[in-house]
């Protein structure tokens, strides 16, 4: 009868201890959110099934041990509560690890921030190692497991050759930092968008239509790619401006400054230092055409940019009585041998402007 009340009050003293330990780990949670660091919030939350899991296992190995017991009925329970505490063990660590790794990669703009394939990786080897463990306190032998794995291994290894390609090229993507997640990338074949994650088979690019894009790793790491994102986030755009011949090109070139350091003052995802910048390239067929060059902060500003400066440049053209031209073409229409000249006016088009020599009704 004593056993008995012993065993309970240690099964007792378990359960309490549990809940006690629980609230302070859910108290110390509270703090860890206030904190700038996200580790110490993945430290309380894998203590959070920990320590209480401890706590109760240690309260029932007490109980068992006060009762009486055969000694094959105590190693019994002892290897099982063993067993137990190593699974919650290898749980709470897998997570632990793979939430560290989670939160180095997301504060560090040069180590993969997004990317699962690390985490999946970790998380992978920490439940593996912590089976082996669990075989070897159960008395099994991991060396034959070890053996057969190594051989075993060659044949997994070449029935998944294209997993296995896309794994590894994953990692040497992210290894080499050619891209990362966040990064605004074009492939040769023509897709384009931000990169969402890099996992251990594909990589994932929302275009800005907000459609998903899934390429193979082992596509992405042997196509041509253009990165717009590194190794400056920053980047420049042209814009092509034509002005008549009889404009003076020295009030063009200031109007054109004035309008380019507004927009990049004023508008969103500009950069305010970029440098004004005119450059005069061409002698057109009604103009004298000119390049304009803007500074964006990413890639997806450059719309709203080149929208907000061709208003404003339009705006104080009129204003200053600079004129663009329409492009002028003239035709001639034949009538046996009488030439009569026609001009056209318009944006030029793809087809040939002539006319076939006819009748004239």
């Amino acid at each position: 009868m004593d056993d008995l009340v012993v065993a309970g009050i240690a099964v007792a003293a378990g359960l309490v201890a549990a809940f006690l330990l629980r609230m302070l780990l859910k108290w110390l949670g509270k703090h860890a959110d206030r904190t700038k660091w996200g580790g110490d919030d993945v430290i309380v939350a894998a203590l959070r099934t920990v320590v209480p899991s401890a706590a109760i296992a240690g309260g029932v190995a007490v109980a068992a041990a006060a009762l009486p017991l055969t000694s094959a009925v105590q190693r019994t329970v002892n290897q099982v509560l063993t067993v137990l505490l190593i699974f919650v063990v290898t749980v709470a660590a897998a997570r632990l690890v793979a939430g560290l790794v989670r939160t180095v990669t997301t504060s560090r703009s040069g180590v993969a921030g997004s990317a699962t394939i690390f985490v999946n990786i970790t998380r992978v080897l920490v439940l593996a190692i912590g089976f082996l463990v669990v075989l070897q306190t159960l008395g099994i032998s991991i060396a034959p497991l070890l053996t057969a794995l190594g051989v075993g291994g060659l044949a997994v290894a070449l029935a998944l050759q294209d997993t296995l390609a896309n794994l590894f090229a994953g990692i040497h993507i992210l290894a080499s930092k050619t891209v990362q997640p966040g990064d605004y990338i074009r492939l040769s074949s023509g897709e384009e968008g931000y990169v969402e994650d890099i996992n251990w088979r594909q990589t994932t690019v929302r275009a800005l239509s907000n459609n998903l894009i899934v390429v193979p790793n082992g596509e992405l790491a042997k196509t041509n790619m253009t990165n717009f994102m590194r190794p400056e986030q920053q980047l420049t755009i042209l814009v092509q401006v034509g002005v008549a011949y009889d404009s003076d090109l020295e009030h063009v070139e200031r109007v054109t400054c004035e309008v380019v350091t507004e927009v990049m003052t004023r508008v969103e995802g500009a950069v305010p230092e970029h440098e004004p910048l005119v450059r005069f390239h061409t002698f057109g067929d009604s103009r004298i055409g000119f390049t304009v060059i803007l500074g964006v902060g990413e890639f997806s500003d450059q719309f709203r940019i080149k929208h907000e400066f061709i208003k404003q440049l339009h705006r104080r053209y009129r204003e200053e009585g600079i004129r663009i031209p329409a492009p002028t073409r003239t035709v001639a229409l034949q009538q046996g041998s009488v030439s009569i000249p026609h001009q056209r006016t318009g944006e030029p088009t793809n087809e040939a402007d002539s006319v076939s020599p006819g009748r004239l009704d």
